[in-house]
């Protein structure tokens, strides 16, 4: 009951968010209304609560949607995005190259909160690695949750905008259209890749694990679909709600500076992202709408659920998030060492 009550106001503005964005057309309403419901709340001093382990849950859906798609006819396709994971690293390089000065220099950041500011990894990870080498975790936070809020804002309307693409496609079948076994594998396979991922250590376990184990259900034949459309869409209100309420408490200085910062490092990793986009798609490998959402830094979890909405090539779009997610947790913390050891000698 405790719990209840103190989620109770976070569910409600959630709720009333999601019912606004309904009312007005505007798109992903279940993600964005709940966001913007949040963010409103929490700028204006509201305390709000998250939701404790029911977000991860909740995210182990988006991991079974993606391990769905892992078909034998996507193996087969793996070749295809040989020319877009290779540009993955150079694509994290210039980021760092260009976000580190950024916030070391212009903004003024100590120089262990500059570097995991400007890494383009998972929210969590670059904060939990930040905080335990000493960076400023409150910034942190700051920083990328403006940067996951910022792209995920602007990607529908861009994809609409540019490509017409309807993003009221149905993420998924009903409830009722799916075998009860096939739901009750998918629920096993999340819940076994989750605790699973926790046990060895997987960073992103709750959508890396459950993808894992589902793609393997996937590959054998024991499933054809992807979780039901009622679930994904629950996805969505609770990845929305926990990226807004990093803002509680937010003070008027950090509104004026770090979030002003991080909107200024936004624009310049848009402009980065659609050099690389536009790159992919000059070679044939990918079309652009996929390859814009395959390059945008946004969280894993919201840009799985764009591609899933907006019927892009979903498998794509995670391939090239997970080698991005990849390549930053393992090199960040490698090259920070790096880093500190020459500066420290000098």
């Amino acid at each position: 009951m405790g719990f209840l009550k103190a989620t109770a106001p976070t569910f409600a503005i959630s709720a009333i968010g999601a019912a606004l964005f309904l009312a007005l057309g505007l798109p992903l309403p279940f993600l964005l209304g709940p966001m913007f419901g949040c963010l409103t709340a929490a700028l204006a001093g509201v305390r709000l609560r998250g939701f404790g382990p029911l977000a991860p849950a909740m995210r182990t859906i988006l991991g079974v949607a993606v391990g769905a798609s892992v078909t034998p006819q996507l193996v087969g396709r793996l070749g295809d995005f040989a020319v877009s994971v290779a540009l993955v690293p150079l694509f994290v390089a210039i980021i760092g190259l260009i976000g580190y000065p950024y916030f070391r220099r212009v903004c003024g950041f100590d120089q262990k909160t500059a570097y995991y500011a400007a890494m383009p990894g998972g929210l969590q990870d670059m904060i939990a690695f930040g905080e335990e080498a000493g960076a400023n975790p409150r910034t942190l936070s700051l920083v990328h949750a403006t940067r996951v809020l910022v792209i995920v804002s602007l990607m529908p309307f861009i994809l609409k905008g540019l490509w017409g693409l309807s993003l009221d496609n149905a993420p998924g079948e009903p409830a009722s259209a799916i075998p009860p076994l096939e739901l009750a594998i998918m629920v096993g396979c999340a819940i076994i890749g989750w605790r699973g991922g926790l046990r060895i250590g997987l960073f992103g376990a709750a959508i890396l694990g459950p993808m894992a184990v589902t793609a393997l259900a996937s590959l054998t034949d024991l499933i054809h679909h992807r979780p039901p459309a009622e679930a994904i869409v629950l996805a969505q209100f609770f990845i929305g709600t926990s990226v807004g309420i990093y803002y509680v408490g937010v003070t008027a200085t950090e509104l004026r500076r770090v979030i002003l910062e991080a909107l200024g490092y936004c624009l310049m990793l848009a402009c980065l992202s659609v050099a690389f986009a536009e790159a992919v798609a000059l070679t044939g490998t990918a079309r652009l709408q996929d390859a814009l959402l395959a390059f945008a830094p946004g969280g894993q979890a919201e840009m799985v659920v764009l591609a899933i909405v907006a019927g892009t090539d979903i498998a794509y779009v995670v391939s090239i998030h997970l080698t991005r997610l990849i390549v930053v947790i393992t090199g960040a913390p490698i090259v920070f060492r790096l880093l500190k050891g020459e500066r420290d000698a000098a």
